[in-house]
C-alpha cells in the first residue's frame, strides 16, 4: 500500500477509540477525507502488526461490493471473516448505501473483539434507528477538508520561507482543501471540483431528499454561497430570488427550508445561529450559513465574483469548527460580534477584518462593549503594525491558522 499523506489530528482521534467498544462513526461532506481516514486508520493497523486478516475494510461505492449492499449478504459475508478468539476491526466505508446497514452494525457492535469504523456522507446517518440503539456507544468524528495547516504541509513540507507561505495561502483560497483537488495538477481542479459539487447535489440532496426540481437546488446552493456571511432565512431566499427572476415563481417557503436542511445534511453548508449576548438567547428567525470549502464556492460563483471579506469569514468560521467550537454569531444591542465560539469552558469573541480600518476602532469597540472578561480577538487578512488594541490581540489570518493555540 502506497504511503499516504498526514492527517495526524483526525487519525490521533479515531486511535483514542481504537480497541474500544466504541463504534467510530466517521461523518462530512463527500470526497472532503472521509475514506481517506479510513485508509490511513488501515495504513496505521497495517504498520503495527495487524495481520491482514484481521482487517475488513470495504467500500460500498466500489461496484464490486454491490451485491453487499443488502443487509443479509453483508452480515453473512462478514461473519465467514470473523476469526475466532481474534480481535476484528471492520472499516466500512459508505456504510449509508447498505440497506439496513443499522442491523448488521448493532449486531457487530456485540462482540467486544469487534472493532467498528464507519463513515457515511449524510447527517441522517446519526439519526432514527442506529441513534436510538447504540445512544451512548458511539463517538462521532466529523472531517473538513484539509485546513490550512494541513495544505501548507502537504505541500510545503516542514522547510519553506514567508514568501512561499503567503503564495501557499493564497492558493488555499483559490482551490480550496478537498483533498483530491489539493493532490491534483492544476488543470484537474475545476473538473475535480465540478465532480464533487454536481455529486453531493445529485446523490446527497436530490435524490436522498426526494426533490426532483435540479434547477432550483443549484439556483438555492448559488444564492447561499453568493451570501456567505449574511443573516438570512427562507422568507428573504425566496423574496430576494423571485424578485430577481419571474421563472422563480414556483419556489415557496416549505421548498427552501427543506432544501437548507437537506444542505446541512450533506454537510455542504453549515449554518450558525444568532445569540444575543445581552438577553442570553438564541434568535433562531435569521442565520448565517458557510460553504464547507472555499473553492467550491469559488468555483460555483467564479473567481470574479468573489467578496474577500466573506471569503476571510468563511476560512475563519471552518478553522473554529475544525477546532471543535460551537460557534455562532453574536448580536449585543445594535453591534454585530462575528463569532461566539464555545467549547467546554473556553469562549471567545472574534471579530473578523481583511484590514483595521484607518481612523475606526468599530472592531474592537463592538469587542470591548461586551460585559464579560471572556477572551476576545480580532482576525485580521492583512499584517497590520499592532499585535494589539486596548488590551484585545490583533493577528493575521495565516499566523492564526497556524498556531492551533490561539
Amino acid at each position: 500500500m502506497m504511503e499516504l499523506m498526514p492527517r495526524p489530528a483526525y487519525l490521533q482521534k479515531l486511535l483514542r477509540f481504537k480497541n474500544s467498544n466504541f463504534i467510530k462513526v466517521i461523518t462530512g461532506v463527500r470526497r472532503g477525507g472521509k475514506s481517506y481516514l479510513l485508509l490511513l486508520y488501515k495504513q496505521y493497523l497495517e504498520q503495527h502488526g495487524v495481520s491482514d486478516r484481521q482487517i475488513i475494510y470495504l467500500s460500498f461505492e466500489d461496484l464490486k461490493h454491490y451485491q453487499l449492499r443488502n443487509m443479509q449478504a453483508l452480515y453473512a459475508y462478514l461473519q465467514k471473516q470473523i476469526i475466532p478468539n481474534q480481535r476484528m476491526y471492520f472499516l466500512l466505508d459508505e456504510i449509508q448505501l447498505v440497506d439496513d446497514w443499522q442491523e448488521v452494525v448493532n449486531s457487530l457492535r456485540l462482540s467486544e473483539l469487534n472493532d467498528i469504523t464507519i463513515t457515511g456522507s449524510n447527517a441522517q446517518i446519526l439519526s432514527g434507528d442506529l441513534s436510538t440503539r447504540i445512544a451512548g456507544r458511539y463517538v462521532e468524528i466529523k472531517v473538513y477538508p484539509l485546513s490550512f495547516q494541513e495544505f501548507a504541509a502537504w505541500r510545503l513540507g516542514t522547510e519553506y520561507d514567508q514568501r512561499q507561505l503567503l503564495k501557499c495561502y493564497r492558493q488555499y483560497l483559490q482551490i480550496g482543501g478537498f483533498p483530491a483537488v489539493a493532490l491534483a495538477d492544476a488543470d484537474l481542479r475545476p473538473t475535480i471540483l465540478s465532480g464533487i459539487y454536481n455529486t453531493i447535489l445529485l446523490k446527497d440532496i436530490n435524490v436522498r431528499s426526494n426533490i426532483r426540481d435540479a434547477n432550483m437546488v443549484t439556483l438555492v446552493s448559488s444564492y447561499l454561497a453568493d451570501t456567505v456571511g449574511q443573516l438570512i432565512n427562507p422568507n428573504k431566499i425566496v423574496r430576494t430570488l423571485q424578485s430577481s427572476d419571474p421563472h422563480n415563481q414556483k419556489l415557496s417557503y416549505r421548498f427552501v427550508a427543506k432544501l437548507l436542511r437537506s444542505f446541512q445534511d450533506a454537510y455542504l453548508f453549515e449554518r450558525a445561529e444568532r445569540y444575543d449576548i445581552r438577553g442570553r438567547k438564541r434568535l433562531t428567525s435569521q442565520g448565517k450559513y458557510y460553504i464547507v470549502d472555499q473553492g467550491l464556492r469559488r468555483f460555483i460563483l467564479g473567481s470574479e465574483q468573489n467578496n474577500r471579506g466573506s471569503e476571510l469569514e468563511n476560512v475563519v468560521y471552518l478553522e473554529l469548527l475544525r477546532r471543535g467550537y460551537q460557534v455562532e454569531v453574536g448580536k449585543l444591542d445594535e453591534k454585530e460580534i462575528d463569532f461566539i465560539a464555545s467549547k467546554g469552558e473556553d469562549l471567545q469573541y472574534v471579530q473578523v477584518t481583511l484590514k483595521l480600518p484607518e481612523n475606526s476602532t468599530r472592531e474592537t469597540d463592538n469587542l470591548l462593549a461586551i460585559p464579560n472578561n471572556f477572551q476576545k480577538l480580532v482576525i485580521s487578512g492583512s499584517i497590520e503594525e499592532y499585535d494589539q488594541i486596548a488590551g484585545i490581540p490583533v493577528v493575521n489570518i495565516i499566523d492564526w491558522l497556524l498556531n492551533q493555540s490561539k
